[in-house]
């Protein structure tokens, strides 16, 4: 295994702490942390598996952040234990599969909360419905509030059908959503 340089000397070490940065701050957007992001590049630029220790070193973390960055990171299937023979500590590589670490997360995650919102307006639906017999008077407002909630669950339940469709690798037609109704 070639011996890797310190940073200061390896010329390009600056550069990829660079797009770790940009991918760190892509997952931070995403809703995930920063150093998710930033230690997957490393593992992702890096010819060989690196231990817990060496990303330590590359990215200026404590091994206890390293420990559970890693952990989230193998939990995500974004980031995998390996070994090499003779060594007692564990090496780590990346995914490198683009389309399977997204499509875990739109299914675990975003798919999971399309759901769960589903669900959420069905129920809320029930109760104004219950509502509207219980209280004649509060009519008018009880079916205005009706309307708008079978809108979002008709938005929400579009949602689903067009992540279940992406993540089918199936083409995605964008005419629902475009001309869905909605009043300004």
């Amino acid at each position: 295994m070639p011996h890797m340089s310190p940073a200061s000397e390896d010329p390009i070490a600056g550069p990829i702490l660079k797009v770790s940065d940009a991918v760190g701050g892509l997952m931070e957007f995403w809703g995930f942390k920063r150093a998710m992001g930033r230690m997957w590049v490393i593992l992702y630029l890096s010819e060989d598996p690196l231990s817990a220790q060496e990303l330590a070193d590359r990215l200026k973390m404590s091994t206890g952040a390293v420990s559970m960055t890693l952990q989230e990171l193998i939990k995500w299937g974004v980031v995998k234990k390996t070994w090499r023979p003779g060594e007692r500590r564990d090496y780590y590589e990346p995914e490198t599969s683009i389309w399977k670490m997204v499509s875990r997360v739109f299914r675990e995650r975003e798919l999971l909360q399309i759901r769960s919102s589903i669900e959420t307006f069905e129920a809320t639906l029930r109760e104004v419905a219950q509502a509207a017999k219980a209280r004649p008077e509060d009519k008018k407002r009880l079916r205005f509030v009706s309307e708008r909630l079978e809108s979002l669950l008709s938005l929400a339940r579009m949602g689903e059908v067009l992540l279940g469709s992406v993540l089918a690798g199936q083409r995605i037609d964008p005419t629902p959503i475009k001309t869905f109704p909605g009043k300004d």
